[in-house]
């Protein structure tokens, strides 16, 4: 269940979302290491966002998962993700923030219930 949500003040049309999406899904799949199944990812582009006081290329995201996350990975994850918005959108790594979220199974639903 491992869940990606990414905002970018850059617009985003619908070949790079999708190439923005297939890549960083691949990405969570692989360094988490869980089944791409399993992995949702959400990107929102032309986000009003301020970084450093400037509004060039910029971007936000947030990792949620049962388990799987920890330094090592979170390190790896977060270069992964920088790497594919910046080839992708121009988003310099240094205006790229990521959270990471390790949760209980309670407190993720699905399929009505909770894991």
């Amino acid at each position: 269940m491992p869940t990606l949500n990414l905002s970018t003040n850059v617009p985003v049309d619908s070949v790079v979302s999708s190439d923005i999406l297939k890549d960083a899904s691949k990405s969570v799949a692989r360094i988490i290491g869980k089944p791409e199944s399993y992995v949702m990812v959400l990107l929102k582009g032309g986000v009003p966002m301020l970084f450093g006081g400037s509004e060039e290329p910029a971007a936000y995201g947030e990792v949620v998962s049962i388990g799987g996350l920890g330094p090592g990975v979170n390190g790896k994850l977060s270069a992964a993700i920088a790497d594919i918005l910046e080839s992708k959108q121009s988003v310099d790594k240094s205006r790229f923030y990521i959270k990471f979220y390790d949760v209980e199974g309670s407190y993720f639903g699905f399929r009505g219930s909770t894991f």
